[in-house]
């Protein structure tokens, strides 16, 4: 069958339409993104502002007649961390279900760990014993670790990189000067605060394989020297913590308008990397993780298997 997923994040709006059945690989038919910021239209009362409404609204409407066109049968779609914290969330969801007639839905953060756990134990197959997953997206950091298709654990911390980029480095795309040292400084300092809590948890459940996927972390283990993306989804990729601690030594030192020239670095979320770097290192070094394997699957691919879980299970 042939299954549509719209993702609304906090820096875009993705629809990813696939093939796929119950027990088989879902194969990538169709995928476009729009770069709505969410994140940022949140107003100081906490709610998605009039514009940033509008656009999701026209957005989640445009995905949907592009689904319809490429023949998807059924179309999921789910909000993370924008929609999930702004203060007028049920209000924002009415209005979508209302104007586009898609119900979307909001995961809670540790839904988004199972779900992205869920992506990654498929790829890497059980041979991988206990896993370990780690995701950065822009509002939030999503960690899970088990040995089953259920994670044992499953957190949420408000660690992603554009959240972080906003509240403590206060730069955008246009910033022409370096972050300062002591704000790097500060920032790590609040990722360590934040972690410290949660990583005995993860610790106590242990991992023989540790894995990462989003965007940040594809774009840092390639200014790490991991193969780029013309190389192919099977090619294996990896970081290590040697090599984003060295990435972090040298972009904490280029302007943020300058960080989209590096290559394998989106435009889109360039002035975002260094804050995603601050907390990939700092995870590597206080789990005491050498190497991660970087996974093309996340959440987006999670929620398709879940899917079809389902549809199994109830015999469609």
């Amino acid at each position: 069958m042939r299954l549509g997923v719209i993702d609304v994040g906090s820096n875009t709006v993705h629809l990813l339409i696939v093939d796929a059945h119950h027990g088989g690989h879902p194969w990538p038919a169709h995928s476009e993104k729009v770069a709505l910021r969410l994140a940022e239209r949140i107003g100081p009362d906490g709610a998605l502002t009039r514009d940033g409404a509008d656009a999701l609204v026209e957005t989640v409407r445009a995905f949907r007649e592009s689904a319809a066109r490429h023949g998807t049968g059924e179309l999921l779609a789910f909000a993370t961390s924008a929609v999930r914290d702004a203060t007028d969330a049920t209000a924002v969801l009415t209005r979508v279900r209302k104007e586009t007639g898609v119900p979307l839905e909001v995961l809670s953060g540790a839904d988004e760990a199972r779900a992205t756990f869920l992506a990654v134990r498929r790829w890497c197959g059980w041979s991988a014993g206990r896993l370990l997953t780690m995701d950065i997206g822009g509002g939030s950091l999503e960690l899970a670790a088990g040995f089953d298709e259920v994670p044992t654990v499953a957190l949420s911390l408000p660690l992603g990189a554009g959240r972080l980029t906003r509240e403590h480095l206060d730069v955008t795309p246009q910033t022409a000067e370096p972050v300062p040292a002591q704000t790097v400084d500060a920032l790590r300092a609040y990722v360590q605060e934040q972690l410290d809590p949660v990583l005995g948890q993860l610790a106590a459940d242990g991992w023989d394989r540790a894995v990462a996927t989003s965007k940040t972390f594809r774009m840092l283990a390639r200014l790490a020297g991991a193969a780029p993306a013309k190389a192919g989804l099977w090619t294996p990729r990896s970081l290590t913590h040697r090599g984003v601690r060295q990435v972090l030594g040298f972009i904490r030192h280029i302007a943020p308008a300058k960080l989209g020239e590096l290559e394998g670095v989106g435009t889109s979320r360039a002035h975002q990397l260094l804050a995603g770097a601050l907390v990939a290192e700092t995870l590597l070094r206080r789990l005491e993780i050498d190497s991660v394997d970087i996974c093309p699957w996340a959440l987006r691919e999670g929620l398709i298997l879940r899917r079809l879980d389902q549809l199994a299970d109830n015999g469609a």
